[in-house]
């Protein structure tokens, strides 16, 4: 019998623990003793559990836990992992190292499934009811965007690059994330292959970074469109601070209302928030806005094709907490979708996942480091945690490899790109 194995078979005696929590905990605790690929150390105050397999050799995670409310234990029963992400928004636990968790966890996905089982079925019927409601309708893609870009332009500046890109970066040795994201805007715009003349339509404004970039730089003119009246309202002004009002109109308007034709389009991470429903109505809409020799690019967050339908059937964190609506396509669900509803081919593929973890760690440590100017803007303990657990949620992720991220360059039939313009550094 293992250290795991002796905890669990332990009664609750402790006076001050109900014993639904010291039912709840030997539940955990007997799950945890499945663990491979790394070793996990819980404290509470009913001891200490240790398990895992770990390999120092392999560069294995090892994560001390601290249990700090035996509410935990409700909270995964009811919830599953995002009971625990809810938990740890409240202040029940801490842990050494957030990011090394996740990583652990993925390592160990059958275990993770097994956690949203029991009671956290019941908990998960009731977050998919939820995630149905916020379907992406145009009503809904409205209420969607705004309840996550709308927390406040002056937010999103203490922490993103200084050309405020909420998009994976493209790092390169010892770059900075300034130096980074300006490197994954060069690469955007070089496989587009942009130059004055070029009329580009961009799904997905943010705060205007690429327009900008584009216009700037590369002497195109951008039409580009968002739903968030706060991105809206600072992509305007931003273009008008660089003087480029005659190369870039910004709208404030649902990309299935774009009217006209261009020669080039973008979408960087906006199909993530279209709703997997919605696939064949975005694919159709880039053939519609695009020049018979027109090409787009699309960055996409994407996850194994393996785990898509799995995970299109259940709500994890992200989409609970932090982006209503959301989905993480597959590669291969995108370019199905994309060959049903659309004349595009697939003419270059990349995907540059570890980017985007280094990205995620750089918002993290900056967030971190301005907590001060969050809090003094409004913003709680639970939002502080609930952002923390986000940002190392995502990394952990793309550090296993779990999650990617890709461009995806598509052409129109009579499009000729230019090889020599696809790479990225």
């Amino acid at each position: 019998m293992n250290e795991l194995a002796k905890h669990a078979s332990l009664p609750s005696a402790h006076p001050h623990i109900s014993k639904l929590d010291g039912f709840l905990r030997r539940q955990l605790v007997a799950q945890m003793s499945a663990l491979r690929h790394g070793k996990l150390i819980l404290h509470d105050a009913l001891g200490t559990v240790e398990t895992g397999t770990p390999s120092q050799a392999l560069g294995d995670p090892l994560v001390t836990l601290h249990i700090r409310d035996m509410r935990f234990y409700r909270a995964v029963a009811a919830n599953g992992s995002v009971g625990a992400g809810e938990a740890y928004g409240d202040g029940y636990w801490s842990c050494d190292n957030l990011v090394e968790l996740i990583r652990l966890l993925v390592r160990n996905r059958d275990l993770l499934d097994s956690m949203e089982t029991g009671l956290a079925r019941l908990g998960g019927w009731a977050m998919r009811a939820w995630h149905v409601w916020r379907r992406n309708t145009r009503q809904g893609s409205r209420r969607n965007i705004a309840a996550h870009y709308d927390l406040g332009n002056d937010f999103f500046r203490l922490f993103l690059s200084d050309d405020l890109m909420y998009s994976s970066a493209l790092w390169h040795n010892g770059d900075t994330l300034e130096q980074a994201s300006q490197r994954k805007l060069d690469a955007i715009c070089h496989k587009l292959d942009l130059r004055p003349g070029i009329r580009l339509v961009e799904i997905g404004t943010g705060w205007g970074g690429l327009a900008i970039h584009a216009a700037s730089r590369f002497g195109c003119d951008v039409t580009t469109t968002t739903l968030s009246v706060e991105q809206h309202a600072l992509a305007v002004q931003r273009v008008r601070e660089a003087g480029l009002e005659h190369r870039v109109t910004v709208l404030l308007k649902d990309y299935r209302d774009l009217e006209g034709r261009y020669d080039r389009l973008v979408s960087i991470e906006m199909i993530e928030a279209i709703g997997a429903a919605y696939m064949e109505t975005y694919f159709a809409k880039l053939t519609n806005l695009l020049t018979p020799d027109g090409l787009a690019l699309v960055q996409a967050i994407t996850i194994e094709d393996h785990r898509y339908q799995q995970a299109l059937r259940s709500v994890d964190f992200i989409k609970r907490h932090i982006f209503p609506g959301s989905f993480i396509p597959s590669v291969q669900a995108m370019l199905s979708a994309k060959t049903r509803a659309s004349d595009l081919a697939l003419v270059h593929m990349e995907d540059f996942g570890l980017s985007y973890a280094r990205t995620l760690q750089a918002w993290r440590e900056r967030f971190l480091a301005q907590l001060t100017q969050v809090r003094s803007q409004g913003f709680d303990e639970r939002f502080i945690r609930l952002w923390e657990f986000y940002l190392a949620y995502c990394e952990g992720g793309f550090r296993e490899r779990s999650i990617g991220v890709c461009h995806l360059l598509l052409a129109r039939p009579q499009a000729r790109p230019v090889e020599g313009h696809w790479s990225s550094v």
